[in-house]
């Protein structure tokens, strides 16, 4: 069942449980209910006619006298890779270029006006064999490379947002690689970018053969539509990774991702949400979809036989709100697209309620956050 077998949680409970149990079974799992968008018929039928998942929900804030609703929608794209791995490197990206044209089409139908993809977006996740090439040979350089410019396009013509997760070739330092995610505005120029802050020896996650950690910080770009910040995959497992974006005043943030089944899946509906709750912001968890299968048997010291597959990512990306709700998740076997509309008043109104920023002790954590790096660590252990 940790493979395609499984749709999604929320079709297995919609299937099984009586209507009422169903409802009560989702508070309790989601929080408040998200309202479902009413989305245009034209992109259903897109969405339809390109084989991909569409779903659209909207959070909700108080009215204010002094603010007007902040309104923003996003769009979260999870997809599998559509040519085998040993495709030409080129013909891979172009068709995956391909694929992300007709999706951000129906997002703009949606009315889109930040969209996201998922780590590592132009190429397989090939960073479990320990191999160079042709992996390699997916890096781009992050300000011109061809992904980039065709982000740039899209972002142009549709006045949106493109977040952009790359496998980047640094050319000015030494050429060496790091897992990006590139921010194009939506006049199309290149905001910035963002690096992977923490990269797994976990299993089959072999990347620090590939790249090390980012040197870049944590920097939030200030967009038309909002303040976002980018979470690469692995940093969601760090809570003072979320803390630090929201600490620079990031109001949404996406974490885009590849994770498999028997790995996280568990940890994977708990981890964006709780981050979205502690830090008084919006959280974009984003998966990629499907079983990549590499021409070479591949072994990670961790005593399983060799295989050529990293295992099956599973999809079900969602959004969660700051007051602990969220969207129900895509597929765990589809493509897809999930539309969002978030009212960023929200952040501020569960910030008065609840008062983490408020109430945090953030210069007694520093204090004990730099001691505990200190050589001669003696932790405060009180003892009989």
């Amino acid at each position: 069942m940790a493979g395609s077998g499984f749709e999604s949680l929320e079709q297995c409970l919609e299937k099984h449980l009586p209507l009422a149990e169903l409802q009560e079974v989702k508070r309790l799992l989601y929080g408040k209910e998200t309202r479902k968008l009413d989305l245009p018929g034209a992109a259903l039928e897109a969405a339809s006619r390109g084989d991909f998942e569409l779903q659209g929900y909207a959070f909700e804030a108080a009215a204010e006298q002094q603010r007007r609703p902040r309104t923003v929608r996003v769009g979260l794209v999870q997809n599998r890779t559509p040519l085998p791995a040993d495709t030409p490197v080129v013909k891979q990206v172009t068709a995956l270029h391909r694929r992300m044209e007709a999706v951000v089409e129906v997002a703009a139908m949606c009315g889109v006006n930040i969209i996201c993809f998922q780590e590592a977006w132009t190429m397989p996740f090939a960073f479990c064999t320990r191999e160079k090439l042709p992996w390699t040979e997916f890096a781009e350089s992050a300000e011109d490379g061809p992904t980039i410019k065709f982000c740039q396009e899209l972002a142009r013509k549709h006045g949106m947002v493109v977040v952009s997760p790359v496998l980047e070739r640094d050319s000015d330092h030494g050429d060496v690689l790091w897992n990006t995610a590139v921010v194009v505005a939506s006049s199309g120029a290149v905001l910035g970018k963002t690096r992977k802050n923490h990269i797994p020896r976990v299993g089959d996650f072999n990347e620090s053969t590939y790249y090390m950690e980012g040197n870049l910080g944590h920097p939030v770009f200030q967009t038309q539509f909002g303040r976002i910040a980018v979470n690469i995959c692995y940093g969601r497992h760090h809570p003072l990774n979320w803390l630090m974006y929201s600490i620079n005043g990031a109001e949404i943030i996406f974490n885009p991702s590849a994770t498999i089944g028997a790995l996280s899946e568990s940890l994977w509906p708990v981890e964006a949400r709780n981050a979205a709750i502690a830090n008084h912001c919006f959280t974009c968890a984003i998966n990629r979809v499907g079983r990549e299968h590499f021409p070479n048997e591949f072994t990670s010291g961790d005593g399983k036989k060799a295989h050529q597959d990293f295992g099956y990512f599973y999809g079900s990306s969602y959004v969660a709100a700051p007051d602990g709700s969220r969207t129900p998740g895509l597929s765990r076997t589809r493509d897809g697209l999930l539309v969002a509309e978030l009212d960023l008043n929200l952040c501020r109104q569960v910030n008065d309620i609840w008062g983490f920023k408020m109430t945090g002790r953030y210069e007694m954590y520093a204090r004990g956050t730099c001691r505990s790096c200190q050589t001669r660590l003696h932790p405060k252990i009180v003892k009989e």
